[in-house]
């Protein structure tokens, strides 16, 4: 195992950055999520940190909006509290925070809202 690490072939902090970046841009999972399950595959606290530096703040609302867009659109023939509480939900399961979620769709909202009014 040594001789891996030292040609480079086990590389945790490596690996652990890898899965961050295609789960947070293929599936759209927050940090919380991603460090989760991180520490559920066994990395370490060091190599974890590592891997979320790569995503910040804003990183992480630019893809709760993009998934709350696509599915808002979706959601186009339901009321808006069905809207609401489905959209919140799902960001809920991707492991954004209730006040990121909620803060997207009052902004689809008031989307919606300036749309109809022109």
């Amino acid at each position: 195992m040594e001789r891996y690490r030292e040609v480079g072939l086990l590389d945790d902090a490596a690996l652990a950055s890898t899965i961050a970046r295609t789960r947070h841009r293929e599936r759209g999972l927050s940090r919380r999520a991603i460090e989760q399950e991180l520490r559920r595959k066994g990395f370490e606290h060091p190599e974890i940190e590592g891997a979320l530096a790569q995503i910040d703040g804003d990183d992480e609302a630019d893809a709760a909006r993009e998934l709350a867009a696509v599915r808002w659109r979706r959601l186009a023939g339901h009321d808006d509290q069905t809207r609401v509480r489905r959209v919140v939900a799902m960001l809920g399961r991707k492991g954004y925070a209730p006040s990121l979620a909620f803060e997207v769709v009052r902004e689809l909202q008031h989307a919606d809202n300036v749309g109809d009014s022109d």
